[in-house]
This record gives C-alpha cells, sequence and structure tokens, in this order.
C-alpha cells in the first residue's frame, strides 16, 4: 500500500540514524513532528521538507502551500524555499507551466524561492516536486507539546485538500452535481494554515498540521508526539458541506483523506475562548473538538473508537482502482 512509512520503520530505521550529533539541533526527526528546529545566532530556524506526488495539475501552488504549512504549524513564519522539480523527459511545457505556478504561489505568500534543483528523468509520466520551506520562530512550537487538561481546536474544515482530490480526479465518476464537484475543486485555495497559526502560535502548546491520513491521523500524531490521550467528539469537526457529499459518493470517510487547509492545535482551557476568537477575527471557521485526558501512549478516542496509529488514507483504494481498470 503506498503512502506514509508506518511509525515502527521510522523507529527502526529512521528516528536513531541522523548523523553526527549538534546541539544545536532543538527538534529532529520525530513521530509527528512537522518540521525540525535549529538554534542559530538570529534565533530559531524552522526547516521542513515535503514531495507533491499526486497533484499534477496543481503541484506548484499545492507544493508552496503544504511546505509552508508545516513551518507555520511549528510557530514559523515561512520565509525562503527551494525546490526540486523531477520532469517526464522533454516536456518543457510541463516545466514552463510549473515554474510559473510555483513562483506565482510564493509570490502570494511572500516566500522567496532561493534554489534546488531541476532534471529530466524518463521513468516520470507526470512531474515530482520536493520542497523545502525554511522560517524563524519566535517560540518555536512542536507537535509533542499537548499537557493534560489542555483543549483540542480544529481551524479550518477536515478534508480541505481530500474534497479537491476527490473533485479533480473522480469528479465525473462520483453521483454529485456538477456545482458541488465545481465548488470543491476551488478549494485548493483554502490549504494554506498560516494566517491560522499565525493567531494560535501566542497560547498554542502544540500544534500540527493533518495531511495524509486527514484529521483522524493528525490527531493520533499529535497524540504519540506528546504522549497523551485526546477525547474527540466527532460532530464538533467541522466539515464542508461539499466534503460530505463527495465523501458520501465515494464511501470514504472525511477524517481519513488528506486533510491540509486543517490546523490541530492544543491550548490551555484558559485561553481557549481568546483564540477562538482570534481565529474567528481572522475569518477562519474554528472549534474546540476535544480534550487532552491524561499522559500515555498516545491513543485517541473518537466516539467510543480508539485509534492508536495513524489510519491509511482512504483514497489510496481509490487510486488503485482508478488503475486497475486502465
Amino acid at each position: 500500500m503506498p503512502g506514509k512509512v508506518p511509525p515502527d520503520e521510522l523507529a527502526a530505521h529512521v528516528f536513531s540514524r541522523t548523523g553526527a550529533d549538534d546541539e544545536r539541533v532543538l527538534q529532529g526527526p520525530a513521530l509527528g513532528e512537522d518540521a525540525a528546529a535549529i538554534d542559530v545566532p538570529a534565533g530559531t530556524l524552522v526547516v521542513s521538507s515535503d514531495p507533491i506526488s499526486l497533484a499534477a495539475a496543481d503541484a506548484g501552488a499545492l507544493g508552496v502551500r503544504v511546505a509552508c504549512n508545516d513551518v507555520a504549524a511549528s510557530g514559523g513564519e515561512p520565509r525562503w524555499l527551494t525546490v526540486v522539480c523531477m520532469l517526464p523527459t522533454d516536456d518543457g511545457d510541463a516545466f514552463d507551466a510549473l515554474s510559473r505556478a510555483l513562483h506565482d504561489a510564493a509570490s502570494d505568500a511572500g516566500v522567496t524561492i532561493v534554489g534546488g534543483h531541476s532534471e529530466y528523468v524518463d521513468a516520470l509520466d507526470r512531474p515530482l516536486l520536493s520542497l523545502t520551506a525554511m522560517g524563524f520562530a519566535d517560540p518555536f512550537v512542536p507537535t509533542g507539546g499537548a499537557t493534560t487538561g489542555d483543549r483540542v481546536v480544529l481551524a479550518g474544515a477536515a478534508a480541505t485538500e481530500g474534497s479537491a482530490i476527490l473533485a479533480a480526479d473522480f469528479g465525473d465518476e462520483l453521483a454529485v452535481d456538477d456545482e458541488t464537484v465545481e465548488r470543491a475543486s476551488e478549494f485548493l485555495d483554502d490549504v494554506s494554515v498560516t494566517p491560522a497559526a499565525r493567531a494560535l502560535r501566542g497560547a498554542a502548546t502544540a500544534m500540527h498540521d493533518p495531511t495524509e491520513g486527514g484529521i483522524a491521523a493528525g490527531l493520533v500524531e499529535l497524540a504519540a508526539a506528546s504522549g497523551v490521550d485526546v477525547e474527540v467528539d466527532r460532530d464538533a469537526i467541522p466539515v464542508r458541506a461539499e466534503t460530505e457529499t463527495l465523501c458520501g459518493a465515494a464511501e470514504v470517510d472525511p477524517l481519513r483523506i488528506f486533510g491540509s487547509g486543517a490546523l490541530l492545535a492544543t491550548v490551555p482551557e484558559s485561553a481557549l475562548e481568546d483564540r477562538l476568537s482570534a481565529l474567528r477575527d481572522a475569518g477562519i471557521d474554528a472549534a474546540a473538538i476535544g480534550t487532552v485526558t491524561g499522559a500515555s501512549d498516545g491513543t485517541v478516542s473518537l466516539d467510543g473508537e480508539t485509534l492508536s496509529s495513524p489510519p491509511t488514507d482512504e483514497l489510496y483504494p481509490l487510486w488503485e482502482a482508478a488503475d486497475a481498470r486502465e
């Protein structure tokens, strides 16, 4: 099954194999952590890398937003990007469109592309991108900072990115009206969580950007990184009407498909209403969806269902079935 490398394999092959020790690394590779944090003379530099492999038509814009999200979710202000671009051989038109999209999205986000690498590869039939975003955080906010008694906040809605993917890749196949598909296809414009992170970072004990596996996976990653249990009220999680319609037609759970566009955070009870108000003032829908209930190895109770490992994203079987039909 494609998708993220499972946590047990990361623990076995990545987290203990990080090269030379460096006391300036404040946060290195760890389950659920959105970015690294490095102590440099100018402050805390936050660095994160992300690939884009499945959204060829929107790879440039989506890549910039997703890469910047991880810096923002760690309390940073995204400033710089590097881009590695692997292209189908001799597809110069694709390179022109992609570089224009990267430029436009970076300009809109206020970040500068400072380097990278571009290459044509015979084996590819679509562009592959890997972007590294950098910025300074004051303070750095980890995924693993939640403490007992904190309230869990979701800024944005579930499956924003997943809804756009459903519309783009399966809209013609699903029994869904054209207007719903058209509206959902525009959700990629809403995947940036940088404004939400700005509103939350002054009080948040933890923040996390749910991506593959959606809100459910993001909650498990936050709980595991923090070593806490979390209880969540599913009915409190914002889900757009278009998302409900598309997910119902595709028979997938909106909490278990790509979740970029939402930001999970934990805040002390005393700061909850102030942070929700700050999000509303910024024009961002948000809700308190749960509570950190105690220290543990990290489990999530979702209306009685107990999750102890991130679920597999439910869009992958749809892509596999579509490939099998071709």
